[in-house]
């Protein structure tokens, strides 16, 4: 994983440059970004559970899904779609706080859509559960925060696709 700073920093050393104003001015976007991204991590952070059950409400119980003989009708099944949105949210949160989503392809999406695909998991369901998420969490942070989230949100919700 890295943050936006050393990718920046990084890019620039790597063809061995100083940053140019427009690293720089990414630079500065991040940095005047940063009080929103730390109490929107602080709001998710203290919300998580409610944000998760939220999810699942708006997304997936009273659908097929949920009903007898539906993907996520026993418990097990349903524990562990519900321990995969958490890991989303908290994945989303720490990758928009490095303001890099590199971190979402590493430790969430590579190989993800082929486990799911194998395990039978719809990953229709998945994408909705995870633009459902974005939504709950925009309601909660705010429409700029909400934007910034959705970032990662739709990176997530792209690489299941």
């Amino acid at each position: 994983m890295q943050d936006a700073i050393t990718a920046l920093i990084n890019s620039s050393d790597v063809q061995g440059r100083y940053l140019d104003p427009s690293s720089l001015d990414k630079l500065q976007n991040y940095f005047q970004s940063g009080d929103m991204r730390a109490k929107t991590a602080i709001a998710v952070s203290a919300n998580a559970k409610n944000i998760v059950t939220k999810t699942v409400a708006k997304s997936l119980l009273y659908t097929d899904i949920t009903a007898p003989g539906g993907n996520m009708y026993t418990c097990r099944r349903y524990a562990a779609c519900v321990r995969d949105l958490d890991y989303f949210l908290r994945y989303a949160t720490y990758a928009m706080l490095a303001g890099d989503t590199s971190i979402l392809d590493e430790r969430i999406l590579n190989g993800l859509r082929e486990t799911y695909n194998s395990l039978g998991v719809p990953i229709g369901a998945t994408i909705r559960s995870v633009q459902a998420m974005k939504e709950v969490v925009t309601s909660l942070v705010g429409a700029d925060a909400g934007r910034e989230m959705g970032v990662y949100f739709d990176h997530i919700a792209a690489g299941l696709s």
